[in-house]
């Protein structure tokens, strides 16, 4: 009851001002061939408390804002050095008065500014989005949080500005789960989706293996060897209770949730071979799905959960076929590729990422979900796996050994931006990017 109430109080206090859309306007079509990226200019904000900002608060807000807005891919960031000292910074950004003009002249078409009130380990931000070239306040959200979420805090309202410009919601505020062996055993930890707040989640002391994400956030199964079999487990995430919901004899491995969050596909071994299976979130009303004399495994479920995606050997070789949620109409995907592994189906479009050996390494790899389209995204960088998509499906997070360790990287779905998140001792694999909190 503690821990619920707490989590409850900490939404309640992280609350939105009475800020509304001055308009709804859509500014950038981000699928546009003619895309080109939108400058904006950030302020450091404001400290309407003491007059020295010992903590360094301003400089943490300011460095995660840009961050974010530079991950994005869809803003250039006017240099700071141009930034203008204006009658309102003087007065800590507590005024309204925008000469938008002079930030014109710098080429800043939007302006990002606020303060913030630091009293003990309570925090008030308070945020505003300002259209430059139109001469409008756009938006503002005020937040009160602890000290501990200005990180939190500050993804949130980059979602917020990503919304006003673009009519969608982004990936700031999501997480990613892996597992590491930095303490010895295999784990599950999550992580922002910037690499931050790295949290272990299981203790099994163990080999623990394929996170996978509920469709609210709020679950993740698992498998884990922590009885000496491999077994399918589900961690609740709000009360911290795992139940073990696939205990057959043999493999019960690679879990992966159905979009209505009601139902797992899953590889089992209990008849023999390695074969799909799909069962509801407390273990029961199974049914198979493959029968072959192949390895059928890594299953992962289109967007509208009418077809799944797995790896199968049936071919000879390890490639990625698709199949109705009944387990009929089975095809073969993957043909230009070899040793393909760990599909994962976007949920934005009919597009579907998963790793494949080429030339003695794993690449990343995206092909539609009937077949063409074929784009290598990594390559001369040593083995990338692993891969699974944002849930706005415009980045792609994945394990590479590039610099040696297997760590976990992001880049947008063409292949651009890449970025290496917080470096852990040992490994990381089994990537699982979070659906949106909110």
């Amino acid at each position: 009851m503690r821990k619920s109430a707490a989590f409850f109080i900490f939404f309640l206090i992280l609350y939105l001002c009475h800020f509304r859309f001055a308009y709804a306007k859509v500014y950038i079509d981000i699928d546009s061939p003619s895309f080109k990226k939108f400058p904006i200019a950030v302020t450091h904000f404001g400290n309407l408390g003491e007059a020295v900002d010992r903590e360094g608060i301003s400089k943490e807000i300011y460095e995660v804002l840009t961050q974010d807005l530079e991950v994005s891919g869809l803003f250039n960031l006017i240099d700071p050095s141009y930034l203008l000292k204006t009658p309102e910074d003087s007065e800590s950004g507590s005024k309204d008065r925008i000469n938008f003009r002079d930030w014109s002249l710098i080429g800043a078409e939007a302006l990002i500014k606020g303060n913030f009130f630091c009293n003990g380990q309570i925090i008030e931000i308070e945020a505003k989005l300002y259209d430059i070239f139109r001469g409008h306040f756009v938006m503002g959200k005020r937040y009160v949080g602890k000290r501990k979420d200005i990180r939190r805090i500050i993804h949130r309202f980059t979602d917020e500005v990503l919304f006003s410009f673009t009519g969608e919601r982004g990936v700031f505020d999501t997480k990613i789960a892996f597992v590491s062996d930095r303490l010895g055993n295999n784990e599950i930890y999550t992580m922002d989706f910037d690499g931050y707040n790295a949290t272990k989640i299981t203790d099994h002391k163990s080999i623990v293996l394929s996170p996978s994400w509920s469709t609210k956030g709020k679950r993740i199964a698992f498998t884990s060897y922590k009885r000496g079999n491999p077994d399918i487990y589900i961690k609740d995430l709000a009360t911290s209770r795992e139940s073990r919901i696939s205990h057959h004899k043999g493999l019960n491995i690679a879990p992966a949730w159905s979009p209505d969050g009601e139902r797992l596909a899953v590889t089992l071994s209990k008849d023999g071979n390695p074969e799909i299976y799909v069962i509801d979130k407390h273990g029961n009303e199974l049914k198979r799905l493959t029968n072959h004399w192949g390895i059928d495994v890594s299953a992962a479920w289109s967007p509208d959960g009418k077809k799944i995606a797995f790896v199968s050997d049936r071919s000879g070789k390890r490639n990625i076929y698709i199949m109705d949620s009944q387990g009929d109409k089975v095809r073969r995907l993957t043909f230009e590729v070899n040793y393909s592994d760990s599909p994962d189906w976007s949920l934005k479009e009919e597009r579907i990422v998963f790793s494949s050996l080429n030339d003695g390494y794993f690449d990343i790899y995206t092909v539609n979900s009937d077949g063409y389209n074929l784009k290598r995204l990594t390559s001369n960088s040593g083995n990338n796996e692993d891969p699974s998509w944002s849930p706005d499906g415009r980045y792609i997070a994945f394990t590479s050994t590039r610099d040696k360790n297997r760590s976990v990287y992001i880049m947008r779905a063409d292949g651009s931006g890449l970025r290496r998140l917080e470096a852990f001792d040992g490994d990381q694999f089994n990537i699982s990017w979070s659906p949106r909190f909110w």
